[in-house]
């Protein structure tokens, strides 16, 4: 069954794919992928949509603490509720690990409205500004 009501868009980033046509993003992986680009675009990075994409990168250089981690998560929950209407959002974790102190996972629980699919995306986001 195919679920292209969901929607269909280019690929993120930009390929081709094996007929060397534009590769398409289809169904929940279009809605994956503009998630990803939702995370991924700064506000005001996008010239006739100033106020889209996310906060998160206000953020980069600062202190790994928890008010850092509560401000990323608050700023994802904003965006992705605010950009993403396809999706339920249940649940926005942010955390560390030991070997790379200046990366913040970002974990992602949602559902899909459309077709109850349950899924989670983890996106890194790099206080170093860059992934060290």
């Amino acid at each position: 069954m195919s679920n292209e009501f969901l929607g269909v868009g280019w690929w993120f980033p930009l390929q081709g794919d094996p007929t060397q046509q534009m590769k398409l993003a289809v169904g929940e992986d279009s809605i994956q992928q503009a998630i990803w680009l939702i995370l991924a675009t700064a506000k005001g990075e996008r010239v006739m949509r100033p106020d889209f994409g996310c906060g998160i990168h206000d953020l980069v250089f600062s202190v790994n603490n928890a008010t850092t981690v509560g401000v990323v998560a608050r700023e994802v929950r904003e965006a992705l509720v605010r950009w993403e209407p396809r999706i339920l959002l249940h649940d926005v974790q942010v955390s560390t690990t030991p070997d790379a102190p200046s990366t913040l996972l970002i974990q992602i629980e949602y559902q899909v409205r459309a077709t109850n699919n349950f899924f989670n995306l983890v996106y890194p986001f790099y206080l170093a500004g860059g992934t060290t």
